[in-house]
């Protein structure tokens, strides 16, 4: 395998699944490019497969908005395409399209690098971007290159601080957790961090997150060390490695692509795993008998963020204003297992639907908020010591 091929694999292992998803239809096309046929990409990374979007799910009408995000003209959006852009096409650009008077026009493939260029050019071509929060707070470490988010067009009522940032706003909550195999253990069922590590009480192979470019589950360390929730951050790497460590001769699988825990679940090869929330629902829908345990996992997001000086940045306010209120959250999380930012959404969604997702009631306020920031700011380092624990 040449090196520009194993640095593509390396990254979509770093990559949560919609963005995976982005990266190797990109590299699909490009398969030429790297000596290889499109079928060879394809087999290649066919462990980032698309996450399935919800059939014969009946999404609640949108039958008006608020005059205040009425406009006219466009907005133009960068998202990832995929599954995921196509439920957000179906969620809410439409609708908002329909209802506002606002064209969308969508691209595909949100880039940091190109978010600068663009801001320092003034050649400005979308309004509003997907990103992750530590990438947009990394950017504007480094200059003026967003527009502060007007949260007075927005339902702030029923959207928590906690998503509500300066320079973006959350709006694609997805949960790293750890799930289980519930014919493995007859008796009580893991509930907790605790049993996780408990392998006398709940024996067998374990798969934690960690293979590839991915980093390790050190906040699932330093909870098990005796951080308390509230304190994990800032995370004591040495602590938080050597817990895992204990674990290190249950573990099969230091896994680095977001199918490939769902995958070691569903085949039996192990009976717990750390995973992605929607790839666990995945293989729920099949018939896998698997449970997810919420109880201190982490809860993550993606964001929009408005370029600094976008033509139609006005339009982009109201737009993302209209994403997050109830009814097109809602929509979202019908159709794609991921979670919502307005509360209001969740008495719109049945039952059945709300159990999947990270941000339901009785699920959220169990979920750790993950430190993008934290992240970005001690990366270099977790992984300098995290590829010693797994050499030594």
């Amino acid at each position: 395998m040449n090196e520009r091929i194993a640095r593509l694999l390396e990254r979509l292992t770093a990559e949560p699944p919609h963005v995976a998803e982005f990266t190797r239809r990109r590299f699909i096309g490009r398969a030429a490019s790297f000596g290889l046929t499109a079928a060879a990409a394809s087999a290649l990374t066919q462990g980032f497969a698309p996450l399935a979007l919800a059939q014969g799910m009946t999404l609640p009408e949108i039958r008006s908005i608020p005059e205040k995000l009425k406009g006219s003209g466009v907005v133009r959006v960068c998202s990832y395409g995929g599954s995921l852009q196509e439920a957000q096409r179906r969620a809410y650009f439409k609708p908002f399209e329909e209802l506002s008077g606002i064209r969308v026009v969508e691209t595909e493939g949100p880039d940091i690098a190109k978010v600068k260029a663009m801001v320092d050019t003034g050649n400005i071509e979308y309004d509003v971007t997907e990103q992750e929060g530590a990438s947009v707070a990394a950017l504007a470490a480094r200059g003026d290159y967003w527009e502060k988010i007007n949260y007075e067009l927005f339902d702030t009522a029923n959207i928590d601080p906690v998503f509500r940032k300066e320079l973006f706003v959350d709006m694609l909550p997805y949960a790293q957790i750890y799930a289980y195999r519930t014919d493995a253990f007859k008796a009580a069922k893991p509930a907790t961090v605790a049993d996780l590590w408990d392998v006398k009480k709940f024996p067998g192979p374990r798969a934690l997150m960690g293979g590839g470019s991915l980093s390790p589950d050190l906040e699932l360390g330093a909870l098990a060390a005796g951080a308390p929730r509230d304190k994990v951050y800032p995370i004591d790497i040495d602590k938080a490695i050597a817990k895992l460590g204990e674990l290190k001769p249950h573990v099969v699988k230091w896994w680095g692509a977001g199918a490939q825990p769902a995958q070691l679940l569903n085949d039996d090869e192990v009976v717990m795993a750390t995973a992605w929330n929607g790839r666990i629902a995945t293989i729920q829908a099949s018939g896998a008998p698997v449970e997810i345990v919420w109880q201190d996992q982490l809860l993550r997001n993606d964001c929009w963020a408005i370029l600094k000086g976008a033509p139609n940045r006005e339009n982009a306010q109201k737009f993302a204003a209209f994403i997050t209120l109830a009814a097109p959250q809602a929509r979202l999380s019908s159709l794609i297992t991921y979670g919502f930012v307005n509360n209001k959404a969740a008495e719109l969604l049945p039952p059945d639907r709300l159990k999947l997702l990270p941000t339901a009631p009785d699920i959220k306020g169990k979920l750790i908020n993950y430190d993008s920031a934290w992240w970005a700011a001690n990366l270099d380092a977790v992984k300098t010591k995290w590829n010693r624990f797994l050499l030594g």
